[in-house]
C-alpha cells in the first residue's frame, strides 16, 4: 500500500469522479483507475460503486476514508515537522470558496502566499457555504471563505464581513421610492435570492421563519452578477447583502430591510491545526483583507 494510492483514494472519494480526481492529482483517469484497483487487490474489497455516474463508497470504502486521511495527514505532519525546523513550507493547500466568489482580496493572498511558499501546491474547491463548513470539519478543505449567520461551532473563523441584508429593485419598481422595506412588505412580490445552504440564504430564511412568513424565492441563484441582473430585468426583488447590492446602484435600488437585525457574515473559517501552511495562509489573507478595507475607508 503506497501513500499515493491513499491519496487517490481520498481524491476519488472527494471529486465522486474518476475524471475529477485525476485532474486534482494531476495524471490520468487510467493512472488513478489502475491504482484504485491496486488498492482494492491489496485490501480485498472494492471501495467504489462503479455502477452509477458517480463514484460513490461502498460500505468498505466510507470504512476506510477516515484511516486514509488521517495516514495522508500523518505523513503530512512529518513534512511539516521538518519544515518548521528548517524554516520551509511544503505540501498541499486545500482552499475553499464559497461559490460566485469575487472577493478579490482571498485572491490576492493566494497570489501572495504562492509567491512566498511556491513548494505549497494549492488546490481550490468552490461550493455553498455548508458544504464547505463540513469539508472543513471533516479535514477535505484547510481554509474556506463562507458566508454564515455566526461562526461555525468547533472551528476557528475570522469575520471578514458583517453588514445587513438589503432588497434591490430596479427604479421603476413600485418599492424603489420607499427608502426602506419589511419582510413582510418585501413578501409580497417574488422574489430573487441565493440557493438554500448560503448564509444569506439562510439568514433571509431565519427572519422570515421568525415572522412566519413563507415568501415566494421565484429565482435562485449561486452569483450576485446572476441574481442583479435577473431583478433588473423585472424578475424579482433581489436580496443581497449591502456590500453586493452597492456594486450594482447603476441599475438597482437597495432597499435595507428594517426588521432584519442580524447581520450577514462573510468569514475565513479553518480548523484549529498546527499546520504551518494554513497559519502562512491566514497571515497573508489578514494583511490583504486589513489593506483592501482601509483603502475602501479613504475613498468613501
Amino acid at each position: 500500500m503506497e501513500l499515493r494510492q491513499l491519496e487517490y483514494f481520498v481524491a476519488v472519494a472527494e471529486e465522486q469522479s474518476f475524471t475529477r480526481a485525476a485532474e486534482r492529482v494531476h495524471i490520468s483517469q487510467s493512472g488513478v483507475s489502475a491504482q484504485i484497483r491496486r488498492l482494492e487487490r491489496e485490501l480485498g474489497a472494492e471501495l467504489f460503486d462503479r455502477s452509477a455516474r458517480t463514484a460513490t463508497l461502498t460500505v468498505a470504502g466510507k470504512a476506510a476514508l477516515e484511516h486514509a486521511r488521517a495516514a495522508l495527514s500523518a505523513a503530512g505532519a512529518v513534512g511539516q515537522a521538518v519544515s518548521a525546523v528548517t524554516g520551509l513550507i511544503s505540501g498541499r493547500l486545500t482552499v475553499g470558496m464559497v461559490n460566485g466568489c469575487t472577493i478579490t482580496p482571498l485572491f490576492d493572498a493566494l497570489a501572495a502566499f504562492h509567491a512566498a511558499h511556491p513548494g505549497v501546491r494549492l488546490s481550490l474547491l468552490e461550493d455553498n457555504s455548508d458544504r464547505l463548513v463540513e469539508s472543513v470539519r471533516d479535514g477535505a478543505v484547510d481554509v474556506a471563505l463562507v458566508g454564515t449567520t455566526a461562526p461555525p461551532d468547533g472551528l476557528e473563523s475570522w469575520t471578514i464581513v458583517s453588514e445587513r441584508l438589503v432588497a434591490a429593485v430596479p427604479p421603476a419598481h413600485p418599492l424603489a421610492a420607499r427608502g426602506t422595506v419589511t419582510l413582510r412588505e418585501l413578501s409580497d412580490h417574488p422574489l430573487v435570492c441565493m440557493p438554500p445552504g448560503t448564509g444569506l440564504r439562510t439568514l433571509f430564511d431565519q427572519a422570515c421563519a421568525a415572522q412566519g412568513l413563507r415568501p415566494v424565492i421565484s429565482l435562485a441563484a449561486g452569483a450576485a452578477d446572476a441574481i442583479a441582473a435577473l431583478a433588473a430585468r423585472g424578475l424579482g426583488v433581489a436580496v443581497l447583502s449591502e456590500s453586493m447590492a452597492s456594486a450594482y446602484r447603476d441599475r438597482l435600488t437597495a432597499l435595507p430591510l428594517t426588521d432584519v437585525e442580524a447581520p450577514a457574515l462573510l468569514a475565513l473559517t479553518w480548523r484549529n491545526t498546527p499546520n504551518p501552511a494554513v497559519r502562512a495562509l491566514l497571515h497573508h489573507s489578514r494583511r490583504t483583507f486589513t489593506a483592501s478595507d482601509r483603502t475602501r475607508h479613504e475613498r468613501q
